[in-house]
């Protein structure tokens, strides 16, 4: 029995409680175990549904319980939903007790994580926790604590167990200040929040609710939410980004119906917890499809393997399928120069249009094919449901180098390219958990990087060879992260580790026209690097390996070249020639004066420059040893010219301490922009910059020499 006040103090609290539970969950019946409590029973206003209040003193505090009628969701069907919505939505209670029905965890879970949504502070009682036990349930209640942010108190009204509990856990809620559960959705949804909330922000809109739980109304069409902002004035300019908003969410769950888009999101976030938080006792029943799919897929032994071997054989269709068009692009580029060249008479505005601009976007566009092959596998793997599978799988492995195995989707985004990779690193509620996956998704090479390694992996290795090469160079890059993210928890980001809800999404058949959104939207982005940054960057390195002219030695060659007797013999005069000028040139000064630097790994001055280019995109490394060979628009990887020439140039020693230093440094400027963003300071740009260059030059240091040695 609990022991209360006979006469409440005048100096007493009142708290008021919202008592929220499903039909038949023992509502009524758990907040009756508090002895000495008086029942007010009326109707609510305007209706005839019943209202009860429960009133009883505990400590210095006076509690009102209203027992809101049982609802299964927060929907208007009926009109115990409108009341139980309605009551919920004002701000005539403190806090909200979510009975569940601890036999019936996963149905309950449905109504719990609406009730999250909200904005107000949540208590969870877990009833019927005594006939759970005897059914051989058995649910982690601290655990489940952690994972949702909210409290989680096991109790049971028929034997009184935790109700003392829930009381102190009433006050101290009622006392602490308000902060967001855990709830998260998918990195669609996720996306569309952060950007509805980053508006709302700006605009400093005021409001009682958080902008996250306002967000989240408003996508899910809440007409009380629509009602306060349809009169502010914002309302304009936010309506189109609520319907393109709404669009993007429903394009990712093929359903046009937001309701249903919605109920699916808390299914997958509530079957996350239950498979993290729930022991059962195996009952002989029939097994759905979809867990006898995962029987195999997430399988503690073989899911793994087979997660590797999907990964191995999507990177081995990237090169071998993706090399195909490559002569078409290449000619391509190779006619565009000679038609446009012809027709500019400067040969100074000829050379940097056609060497610079054209060769420049040529050599980065002829990886396109590449990249749209590996934007596809990933799109499907993840359309399918696969992905957040693999990441549940990859859990307990990732916990042992310090991060979450809610990380992994963002770790993956990486292979196909940082900007969205960071920008899906939202999902992760926690600071420290953040930071330390934005901090590691750059060991994760991304597409821009894919031309580099398949340039590298075609002029040292056979054609047999080159798939497995690309996917060792992946998954070693991966390795490397992973070991980068044990140092860093170690050492920058202590810290106890904090538990997030892994969704489990229902597996459904690839959807074409999400796969298509998605291929396009992340070629495009890719594209425009290649019409902006890189044109840009092509336009520099031409300029800085072109000036400053040193007619002296022009004139000298171009004497040798007229006197020639062979071809062979005025081939060789000019590449010297060209060679000479580079080497003279701004650029080469640059490699020169840095060459002593990168000298233990193994570099010359123009893989120094080249990699110094990179900085500005990935992609400009090959245009960039284009140009640096005196090649211009002939980059070609198919044929005897920039893959001949590397091979010719650079021992294997040096290539492999290249391609382990492209892996590892710092991301394009693009994707550092968008890091830094999210990251919340400059000064995180600087750390990744002193972090990644640290990590790049010891691992190229120690590849050169391992080479050598083997």
């Amino acid at each position: 029995m609990i022991e209360q006040a006979k006469v409440c103090p005048v100096t007493a609290k009142h708290i008021k409680v919202a008592l929220v539970g499903q039909p038949n969950v023992g509502k009524s019946m758990l907040i009756n175990s508090v002895s000495n409590a008086h029942l007010h029973v009326g109707n609510f206003t305007g209706v005839t549904v019943e209202k009860t209040e429960v009133l009883f003193d505990y400590k210095d505090y006076h509690f009102t319980i209203v027992d809101l009628p049982g609802t299964y969701a927060l929907n208007d069907y009926t009109i115990e939903e409108r009341v139980t919505h309605g009551y919920l939505t004002s701000n005539d209670y403190d806090l909200i007790i979510n009975v569940v029905d601890s036999t019936n965890l996963a149905k309950n879970l449905q109504l719990t994580s609406e009730l999250l949504t909200l904005g107000k502070k949540v208590v969870i009682a877990l009833n019927m926790s005594d006939e759970a036990e005897k059914e051989g349930i058995e649910i982690d209640a601290s655990y489940m604590s952690e994972l949702l942010g909210v409290e989680c108190i096991k109790t049971s009204a028929q034997t009184k167990l935790g109700i003392k509990e829930l009381l102190e856990s009433l006050i101290q809620n009622y006392e602490k200040e308000y902060s967001n559960s855990k709830l998260i959705f998918s990195e669609a949804v996720e996306e569309e929040i952060s950007n509805i909330s980053s508006y709302l922000q700006k605009h400093k809109y005021e409001a009682e609710n958080t902008y996250r739980n306002i967000a989240i109304n408003l996508l899910k069409n809440d007409k009380l939410t629509y009602a306060k902002l349809h009169d502010e004035p914002l309302w304009t300019e936010l309506q189109p980004v609520l319907v393109e908003a709404s669009k993007h969410v429903e394009l990712h769950h093929l359903n046009d119906d937001i309701k249903e888009v919605f109920a699916e999101e808390y299914a997958a976030f509530n079957k996350g917890v239950v498979a993290e938080v729930l022991k059962e006792k195996t009952k002989l029943q029939e097994r759905t499809l979809t867990e006898k799919i995962d029987d195999v897929l997430i399988h503690p032994l073989a899911g793994i393997p087979i997660f590797l071997f999907l990964m191995w054989s999507l990177f081995q269709l990237t090169f071998e399928i993706g090399s195909i068009p490559m002569d078409w692009i290449d000619a391509f580029f190779g006619w565009a120069g000679d038609t446009i060249g012809a027709t500019i008479s400067n040969d100074d505005v000829r050379s940097l249009i056609v060497d610079g601009i054209i060769a420049g976007v040529g050599a980065v566009v002829l990886f396109v094919p590449n990249i749209v092959i590996l934007f596809i596998g990933i799109a499907l793997l993840e359309s399918t449901g696969y992905m957040s599978r693999v990441a549940f799988l990859l859990d307990g492995f990732f916990h042992k180098f310090g991060m979450h195995g809610q990380s992994f989707i963002p770790l993956v985004t990486g292979f196909g390219c940082s900007i969205p990779a960071y920008m899906s690193a939202r999902i992760l509620k926690n600071d420290r958990d953040r930071l330390l996956t934005l901090f590691v998704i750059g060991f994760m090479s991304c597409g821009a990087r894919l031309p580099v390694y398949v340039l590298f992996a075609g002029a040292f290795f056979s054609e047999e060879m080159a798939g497995n090469v690309l996917f060792a160079i992946y998954v070693g890059g991966a390795m490397i992260g992973l070991i980068a993210a044990k140092i860093l928890k170690l050492t920058a980001f202590k810290g106890v580790d904090e538990p997030f809800v892994m969704e489990m999404p229902k597996y459904r058949l690839p959807s074409l026209k999400l796969v298509w959104h998605t291929v396009v939207t992340k070629t495009w982005m890719y594209l425009k690097k290649a019409g902006t940054f890189i044109a840009a960057a092509s336009m520099l390195i031409w300029f800085l390996s072109n000036y400053p002219k040193n007619l002296e030695v022009q004139e000298s060659y171009e004497a040798k070249i007229e006197l020639a007797k062979t071809d062979e013999q005025k081939i060789a005069f000019e590449n010297t020639l060209a060679e000479e000028l580079l080497e003279k040139s701004y650029l080469g000064q640059i490699g020169k004066f840095t060459e002593p630097i990168f000298a233990p790994l193994g570099f010359d001055w123009k893989m120094n420059v080249a990699l110094q280019t990179g900085l500005a995109a990935k992609e400009v490394v090959v245009s960039t040893l284009g140009v640096l060979y005196s090649l211009g628009n002939e980059v070609d990887e198919e044929n005897a010219s920039l893959k001949n020439i590397i091979k010719n140039e650079m021992s294997f020693a040096s290539a492999m301490a290249f391609i382990v230093v492209v892996m590892v440094y710092l991301p394009c400027l693009a994707a550092s922009i968008v890091f830094t963003r999210e990251a919340g300071h400059i000064k995180y740009f600087f750390y990744l910059l002193g972090f990644t260059s640290i990590v790049a030059y010891l691992l190229g240091f120690i590849t050169y020499n391992i080479t050598l040695l083997l």
